[in-house]
């Protein structure tokens, strides 16, 4: 388990490097695991960390590694103590009279270079899981899950900067009584669906409906990002920027979103309580429009 646990974690790790940048990270103190998406880590004699995992850069370990340490891209210099399994996808990794690992030691490219008195208890092999079609699904996966991320992203921070007042009124939709926005959100996310069945089928044809059915992801893409949106401004209140509100709440839904089961269903419903969020403000709109209050004067 252990071993399937680590090149799980080492797929996401290389595709995140893809992606983002990170600090290079040197460890103090504590036991927290170290997770790096670009930089070098250096674990120093006498400190004790419950794991190492590297998307890109190097890793020193002098010291005491609990769990398993895991490289995407860059080489490891181990004089410490691994209790777990050494894994390099990218790189050479160099054991030292001193060092021991608890685990085994698997190797994508170069073959790790051992010293004589180095001690490793498990086996040292090269590790060709990572060219097998085995893991194909789960990579493709993966970067279907960092498409849809950033693609919510970008149309998030796009929609915050063209429409704020808009985003506001939504955030205030959140913070009224949610039952009747659930309520509002899953009529509109049946009562859509259907009526464009059923206008494709009487008016334009069958052949369309697929294409029609297909215009509501979109809205359902807004709905998405409506909820990531109001989740976010809770946690990252105002006066802060919009924007980092949203990507707050836009990371928890795609972290949850890589739970099996749990993700389809979150998804599902943050979509639903967008919807019922865009329908409500609407329709608050629309009312204070219909407002004496917001009728003007003839002196005005």
């Amino acid at each position: 388990m252990r071993r399937v646990s680590s090149l799980v974690v080492l797929i996401a790790l290389a595709a995140l490097a893809l992606s983002a940048p990170a600090c290079a990270q040197v460890s103090d103190a504590g036991e927290d695991a170290i997770v790096v998406i670009s930089g070098d880590v250096t674990v120093p004699r006498g400190q004790t960390v419950d794991g190492v995992f590297v998307a890109s850069g190097d890793v020193r370990v002098a010291g005491h590694v609990d769990g398993d340490v895991v490289l995407a891209a860059g080489d490891a210099l181990v004089s410490g103590r691994i209790d777990g399994s050494l894994v390099t996808l990218g790189g050479e990794a160099r054991l030292l009279p001193k060092a021991y690992v608890g685990g085994d030691v698997h190797y994508g490219d170069e073959r790790p270079v051992v010293a004589g008195s180095a001690i490793v208890r498990g086996d040292v092999s090269k590790e060709d899981g990572f060219d097998s079609l085995d893991l194909l699904p789960f990579v493709g996966a993966f970067f279907l899950w960092l498409a849809i991320g950033v693609s919510m992203a970008i149309l998030g921070a796009l929609l915050l900067l063209v429409a704020p007042r808009a985003a506001d009124a939504i955030y205030e939709r959140s913070r009224e009584r949610i039952g009747p926005v659930i309520a509002i959100g899953i009529a509109v996310a049946i009562v859509l669906p259907v009526a464009g069945v059923i206008a494709a089928v009487i008016v334009v044809g069958l052949p369309l409906s697929l294409v029609i059915m297909l215009a509501l992801l979109p809205l359902w893409a807004v709905a998405y990002c409506a909820s990531a949106w109001a989740l976010g401004r809770r946690i990252v209140g105002p006066p802060r920027n919009r924007v980092l509100s949203f990507l707050a709440g836009l990371a928890i839904l795609r972290a949850l979103a890589l739970v099996p089961i749990l993700g389809f269903i979150v998804g599902l419903a943050a979509a639903v309580f967008g919807l019922g969020l865009i329908a409500a403000a609407i329709g608050a709109s629309r009312e204070r429009e219909r407002s004496p209050a917001w009728v003007q004067s003839p002196d005005s």
